[in-house]
């Protein structure tokens, strides 16, 4: 399944204004452009209120880290020294 990076996202949101609702920012997505896979990773987060841009890369359906494949992801998980810690917070 194809994601699309934060970065990805946030270029369709420059000229919006915070607060904004899931939908406001869905909105201004759509104004702006974004392609199909942008909007369903937007549309695809919970309908709250977004104080900025940080809270909508943090919650929207991205991939945040690209360059990490699932091949890293299957080998970080099995390492027993990264049991305990979320995977964001992984170090390589």
């Amino acid at each position: 399944m194809f994601m699309v990076t934060n970065a990805e996202v946030l270029r369709y949101l420059t000229a919006l204004d915070f607060p904004a609702t899931r939908d406001d920012i869905v909105a201004e997505a759509e104004r702006a452009g974004a392609p199909h896979g942008v909007l369903r990773a937007l549309r695809a987060m919970p309908p709250v209120d977004y104080g900025n841009v940080n809270e909508v890369a943090r919650s929207a359906a991205t991939n945040s880290n690209p360059e990490v494949t699932p091949a890293d992801l299957a080998a970080r998980a099995r390492d027993k020294k990264h049991q305990r810690v979320a995977r964001h917070l992984r170090q390589s």
